[in-house]
């Protein structure tokens, strides 16, 4: 399976790109104080007040994303510092309890989808275009994306838990 991560901004489109996370059911299980700004089933695996990335919103368009439908992702944000080679996300993706995707990914190979290369610094605008297929399996899917710079530094955390029948 191809993965397609595009860039920190676009983590949604971690979760979005997954063909099998999404149905027209859509159900994200997260806690509102932790909440991605934006029309979105994001949210933080923390306090995002110390991650290196700002995100001001991530809106997705159709949300909840439909099966064997486009789906837009636009995101908004800040790097508030320079982020050099050899920064990497660890995703992981859980269909209940069992590991579908446990992967290390360079991120700066993964902004090129995003028409970007690293270094990345200051205010950044994405846009990006996915099609889901039909076939989508039921049930609840767990999603993180956990993106550091090359010194361990946590660029930002998100996940989504989303359920469909």
């Amino acid at each position: 399976m191809k993965l397609t991560l595009s860039a920190p901004l676009l983590l949604s489109t971690l979760v979005a790109s997954k063909s099998f996370l999404f149905g027209n059911q859509q159900q994200p299980l997260v806690d509102d104080s932790l909440s991605v700004p934006g029309d979105n089933p994001l949210s933080f695996c923390a306090d995002p007040s110390d991650y290196i990335l700002t995100i001001d919103n991530v809106d997705l368009d159709p949300n909840p994303p439909e099966k064997g439908k486009a789906l837009q992702i636009k995101a908004k944000g800040n790097f508030t510092q320079e982020i050099e080679q050899d920064a990497y996300i660890n995703l992981s993706v859980k269909y209940g309890v069992i590991t579908l995707i446990n992967t290390k990914a360079d991120l700066c190979e993964q902004m090129k989808e995003v028409d970007e290369s690293c270094p990345l610094e200051g205010a950044k605008d994405f846009t990006k275009d996915v099609t889901l297929p039909k076939e989508i399996p039921r049930g609840t899917y767990t999603v993180l994306a956990d993106v550091y710079t090359k010194k361990n530094v946590q660029i930002t955390c998100l996940k989504a838990v989303v359920h469909f029948s």
